[in-house]
């Protein structure tokens, strides 16, 4: 930091100037393509959904290509364009951009648009993650349920524009921190497929012993119905809903995905209080049920989670309480294993997992030292690859809130007069 700083008073003292995008560069639509004409080979191409799913700040190469004959006939960006992804169903994704620093052009779908200016592509991009351009996007968001941008008012939008040795500079800082976060995001995956490894390994037992005449052998393969209750969840009314604090909290399936909630439920959008849970014939789900989605697209998710303390949760959830047979964590890495989507009903319309499919699952059922065995080994994994409070998570986050800052420390320029 303290060579820009040094830079900026040489070469800048009385300020950076700040213009529009508009006014120092344009936007281009992008035109024809659609995901069918992906293919592997042929002419680069960015399909605007792979801006949000695959690319990063910058690229030199495409995950996709088109057909020489349909390149011809689509707009394309050339080496330094921006891409910009134009609609999301996320406010925090509208406009997310990548530079394209390949060496050729690149065909461009619709909802996307190309960013043709003079600047360091690279500078360009990282601006486009930076708090002072997420502040002015958000008042030029348009749309409902699919929200979006238009170039237009992307054109409005002010950017500081220091000499290009100071926007080189700044690339390398922070080119250096997603450096960094791309490394221990590799060493995560790769821990995770460790974890995966000996998850399956020690869950993976040899043949099962069955029937109630071989209840003293030392491994059992029995039903579910026979390990644990299942219980499905309770309908959850508007009027009941919203409320921030209570006796037990009130799941739903989108409450998985809250941080901190990858392998224990400990936060929560809504709570119930006594009266509403016997209002509603709620009985809640003790501490250590093993919850997961059972129906809809949610199932294709696999998701499983683990009850911190009695809670309820709704009909688009179902609840194993494990019986004094298992190791709650044991049946929650044992599920891990299992294919919610395999294992749900689908008659052609919405899949969903019924009650007595989930009865008869065959789940091995070895000693409880045994089971203690195993859990200890997948806690240290699951904490490694899990825990926002512990291990690569933790460091993965820290790195990311560094980077942020000085991110937008370095875009704050004072404004010459």
């Amino acid at each position: 930091m303290s060579r820009i700083d040094e830079m900026i008073a040489e070469l800048c003292p009385e300020g950076v100037e700040f213009k529009t995008l508009g006014e120092v560069g344009e936007f281009i639509r992008g035109n024809g393509l659609q995901k069918s004409d992906l293919t592997n080979v042929g002419v680069g191409a960015i399909h605007y959904g792979q801006i949000h799913t695959h690319y990063g700040t910058w690229a030199v190469e495409t995950k996709s290509f088109v057909s020489s004959a349909l390149a011809a006939r689509l707009r394309k960006a050339q080496p330094g364009d921006l891409v910009i992804a134009t609609t999301s169903e996320d406010d925090e994704a509208v406009a997310k951009a990548v530079a394209w620093v390949g060496d050729a052009e690149v065909a461009v779908s619709g909802d996307a648009y190309i960013y043709r200016h003079k600047l360091e592509p690279k500078y360009v991009a990282y601006f486009f993650q930076s708090e002072q351009f997420q502040g002015q996007k958000k008042k030029r968001i348009t749309g409902t349920k699919v929200r979006r941008i238009s170039g237009e008012s992307l054109a409005k939008i002010r950017l500081p524009l220091p000499p290009l040795k100071i926007q080189r500079e700044i690339v390398k800082v922070l080119d250096a921190f997603t450096k960094l976060e791309a490394e221990l995001e590799a060493e995560l995956e790769a821990r995770r497929r460790q974890y995966q490894y000996y998850r399956d390994a020690l869950l993976a037992f040899g043949e099962h012993t069955t029937g109630a005449s071989k209840q003293a052998s030392k491994l059992r393969l029995m039903t579910m119905a026979e390990v644990a209750e299942i219980r499905s969840g309770w309908g959850f009314p508007n009027v009941h809903q919203g409320q921030l604090e209570g006796a037990y909290p009130f799941y739903k399936v989108s409450d998985m995905n809250l941080p901190g909630n990858e392998t224990i439920m400990t936060a929560a959008n809504n709570y119930i209080d006594d009266v509403a849970a016997k209002k509603l014939g709620v009985t809640p789900a003790p501490a250590g049920t093993v919850i997961l989605p059972k129906i809809g697209a949610a199932v294709a998710t696999n998701k499983k989670r683990l009850l911190s303390r009695p809670s309820a949760y709704d009909n688009n959830v179902m609840g194993l309480i494990p019986s004094e047979l298992l190791n709650p964590r044991f049946l929650f890495f044992w599920m891990q294993t299992i294919d919610l989507s395999k294992l749900a009903h689908d008659s052609g319309a919405v899949p969903s997992i019924r009650k007595s499919e989930m009865e008869n699952l065959q789940v091995p059922v070895p000693p409880l030292e045994e089971q203690a065995r195993i859990v200890a080994i997948l806690d240290q994994f699951d904490a490694l690859v899990n825990d926002l409070t512990c291990g690569l998570p933790s460091e993965i986050a820290a790195r990311r809130r560094q980077y942020e800052h000085y991110r937008d420390r370095l875009f704050s320029f004072r404004e010459a007069a």
